[in-house]
């Protein structure tokens, strides 16, 4: 278990405003495979929101309002082609397992607190992270993580700053009903393919696998066991 650690850096007002740069600088790189993902940036609709350690509970109520705050947004005005992205000051030295420990503790915190907050859990989605219709629900919406650090394995998950980008499931299911999911995901998964040199072994479709295998960006190993459990009642 990653030990809690005070902050690494005292907060600065200027940390928002260079963090959220960073990323979008990122995201706007031609060779990022992620066409969602800029095409939020594109239409003003990624949300990025400084944090200071990923290894500490410092920021999770601050981001945890955050999460109730884009759920309730999305509701009031469900455009697609948004994201909420949550980007750490550091630690910048964390292996690919020592992320993926943060970023479910991370998780868990966040979930638990949806609990005593009282929000309900998505019922369009399982809270068992070992079903293939796993997803997390935060306010009431289901979310998809998608974990970015500076010693990823996966280029297009290589960033200088530990990242948690939170995805509205939603948003896949409608692009499937419009049909246009799976030629977005192909565009996305040949993009990786022309980065990495190979395709993503983690990925797979909803209701295929459980997604908690992609989140941390890790290819994780046959038996590996999420360690995510929802202290809610089943959903």
């Amino acid at each position: 278990m990653v030990q809690y650690r005070k902050p690494l850096f005292p907060w600065r007002p200027a940390t928002q405003d260079a963090l959220e740069k960073a990323l979008k600088t990122y995201v706007t790189d031609p060779a990022f495979p992620c066409v969602g993902a800029k095409s939020a940036l594109a239409k003003g609709t990624l949300d990025v929101i400084g944090c200071r350690d990923v290894t500490s509970a410092w920021d999770d109520v601050r981001i945890h309002d955050e999460l109730l705050r884009f759920a309730q947004a999305y509701r009031d005005d469900p455009g697609l082609f948004r994201s909420l992205a949550m980007v750490f000051e550091g630690p910048e030295d964390l292996s690919e397992k020592a992320f993926e420990t943060a970023l479910w503790e991370r998780v868990q915190s966040l979930s638990d607190k949806d609990v005593w907050r009282g929000q309900s859990y998505d019922d369009r989605v399982s809270s068992n992270p070992d079903s293939p219709h796993f997803s997390l629900s935060f306010g009431g919406e289901a979310f998809f993580v998608v974990g970015l650090h500076p010693h990823a394995s996966r280029p297009a998950r290589r960033f200088d700053r530990p990242t948690m980008v939170f995805n509205l499931h939603d948003q896949f299911e409608r692009l499937r009903e419009m049909g246009k999911y799976e030629g977005m995901r192909e565009k996305i998964m040949t993009r990786d393919e022309a980065l990495a040199g190979s395709r993503n072994p983690m990925l797979a479709r909803h209701g295929e696998a459980s997604e908690a295998r992609q989140y941390s960006g890790r290819s994780v190993e046959d038996g590996w066991r999420c360690p995510f459990s929802y202290s809610g009642d089943d959903a």
